[in-house]
């Protein structure tokens, strides 16, 4: 049932980090890690957040009256499903994923009416489907945890904590002027002032999280990661009920060590002095003008010092 599935879902501002710690918890005999971004969401989700933040990285909405079926196509999941459908055009299409789209449905609609549609054992449902129709996944025999990762999902964790009363939610934060100095390079970046806007209501909503759920909620600054994942992450494996591993230590995919984190995401490196390099590729106009927008978390998560390292 829901209130006994493990979740350990991971959230951050786009080119946070969130990717690279989803890499770096890949290889925990105790997690069964997700292959790309879990996009869990649906075209039915309408608030106030969805003009800000694609639907695709939302928690899910799904109507009072339908199917599994119908439940299961509303779920976007795009990564794994190009991945899966036309492989030829996925960014992802040079890894070894033995993986099909119609199997994982076949086993999901299995799970689903045995035990009933609701948000909760949908999600439960779709993530199970997704390993056991993996066939190349190297599975430890240990797994506890299912671990999913979406940018911005931190603005939903208070519902994903409701859904799965045993879940954990992880919000990573990067300093500003590095995250913005990354998403630069994307063909369409955002504005600084669009982007800002989302990074300052990333940090809102993990504080207010943080204080409501301390337990279940946890934050991490991306830096501290960097500078040794084996004992942030494995501190954060303790608070879950997991030994640390050594696995920590380094990014890969399926158990496989890569040497950068891209494709799965910008940031490519995995070190303490790329991170801040990549900082001091912004104009001093830029730089000063985030300082200004982001200032009360910039103190918050002790990033006033940066530019002196």
């Amino acid at each position: 049932m829901p209130e006994n599935f493990r979740l350990l879902m991971i959230g951050a501002m786009y080119e946070n980090g969130g990717n690279m710690t989803h890499r770096f918890l890949d290889g925990h005999p105790g997690m069964y890690v997700y292959p790309f971004e879990s996009q869990l969401g649906t075209k039915l989700i309408n608030d106030n957040l969805t003009s800000l933040f694609p639907v695709k990285y939302r928690w899910p909405v799904f109507p009072l009256n339908g199917t599994a079926s119908e439940d299961y196509k509303l779920i976007i999941d795009e990564e794994v499903k190009v991945r899966a459908r036309t492989p030829q055009v996925s960014k992802f299409q040079k890894v070894d994923f033995r993986f099909s789209d119609e199997v994982r449905y076949e086993i999901y609609d299995k799970y689903v009416k045995k035990e009933g549609r609701s948000r909760a054992n949908n999600i439960k449902a779709f993530l199970r489907s997704t390993f056991d129709a993996w066939k190349n996944y190297q599975k430890s025999g240990h797994e506890k945890y299912y671990v999913g990762y979406n940018p911005v999902s931190v603005v939903d964790a208070e519902k994903i904590l409701a859904d799965f009363p045993r879940a954990h939610f992880l919000h990573v934060v990067r300093n500003p002027w590095s995250a913005y100095a990354d998403t630069k390079k994307r063909p369409v970046p955002l504005t600084l002032e669009s982007y800002t806007l989302g990074w300052n209501i990333n940090q809102y909503f993990a504080l207010l999280y943080k204080q409501k759920y301390p337990r279940r909620m946890h934050i991490l600054r991306l830096e501290d990661i960097l500078d040794d994942s084996y004992k942030i992450l494995g501190d954060l494996c303790k608070r879950m009920e997991l030994k640390p591993d050594n696995s920590l230590r380094k990014i890969s995919w399926n158990k496989e060590e890569l040497d950068q984190v891209c494709p799965w995401g910008v940031i490519k490196k995995a070190t303490v002095e790329d991170n801040i390099r990549t900082a001091t590729e912004l104009s001093k106009e830029e730089r000063k003008e985030i300082e200004i927008r982001t200032r009360q978390y910039i103190l918050e998560f002790e990033y006033e010092n940066i530019f002196k390292r």
